[in-house]
C-alpha cells in the first residue's frame, strides 16, 4: 500500500490528539501551533518540514522518518527519537522544551540546540561529535559513552557529567562550565 504524499502544505492550530494525522510522506510542510501530545506519529516521513510552537509531547514517532526537520518554539516533553527511523536523520532545535527526551545511540553528527531546556535528556551511546548546544540548560542531563568530539557547549549551563565516560576531544566548554566536569572529584573551585 503506497503511503499519500503532501507537499508544500500548512497546518496551522490543529488538534491531532482528536484526528489522528495521515499516515504519509509530508515534504517542505509546517505545522504551526499544532497539538500532536500523546498523539501517534508512527510510520510517517517528514522530510524538510518545519514544526512552530507544536507540542509533541510524548508522541509516538516509532519508524518515522525525520529528514532535515527543524523545530523551534516547541514542547518535546517525554519523546523517545530513538524509536524514529535512524536513516537520514536530521534535527535542528531553537527555543524547544526537550524535558526527558531521549536520543538513545543516536548519530547526531552535526545537530544544533538553540536556546533548549534539555533538562533531563538521555543522550547515552549517541555520536554528537561536531553538536553546538547554543544557551542551552542541561540541568541533570545524561551523558554516558557518549560522543562529543568538538562538540560546543561553551554557552550551556547546568551540565554535570563524568569526562571519563564520554569522548571530548576537542570539545568546547566555558571556564565556568568545566566545573560541571569536576563534580566526582568532590573538590572546591575558588
Amino acid at each position: 500500500m503506497n503511503k499519500s504524499f503532501f507537499e508544500d502544505k500548512t497546518y496551522k492550530d490543529q488538534d491531532f490528539k482528536k484526528v489522528r494525522l495521515e499516515k504519509a510522506e509530508y515534504e517542505n510542510c509546517i505545522f504551526e501551533g499544532c497539538d500532536f501530545a500523546d498523539s501517534y506519529l508512527d510510520n510517517i516521513n517528514f522530510t524538510t518540514c518545519q514544526f512552530k510552537h507544536c507540542n509533541l509531547s510524548n508522541a509516538n514517532i516509532s519508524q518515522s522518518v525525520f529528514n532535515e526537520v527543524s523545530f523551534s518554539f516547541c514542547k518535546l516533553t517525554g519523546i523517545h527519537f530513538e524509536l524514529c527511523n535512524p536513516i537520514l536523520l536530521s534535527l535542528s532545535f531553537d527555543h524547544c522544551s526537550l524535558i526527558l527526551a531521549s536520543f538513545y545511540q543516536l548519530k547526531l553528527k552535526n545537530i544544533v540546540f538553540t536556546k533548549c531546556k534539555l533538562i533531563e535528556a538521555d543522550f547515552t551511546e549517541a555520536n554528537l561529535s561536531n553538536a553546538r548546544f547554543d544557551e542551552c540548560d542541561l540541568n541533570k542531563v545524561i551523558f554516558k559513552n557518549t560522543n562529543l568530539e568538538q562538540a560546543d557547549l561553551s554557552t550551556a549551563i547546568n551540565y554535570k557529567f563524568d569526562p571519563e565516560q564520554n569522548r571530548l576531544r576537542k570539545a568546547k566548554f566555558s571556564k565556568d562550565g568545566v566545573v560541571g566536569l569536576l563534580g566526582k572529584y568532590d573538590i572546591v573551585v575558588i
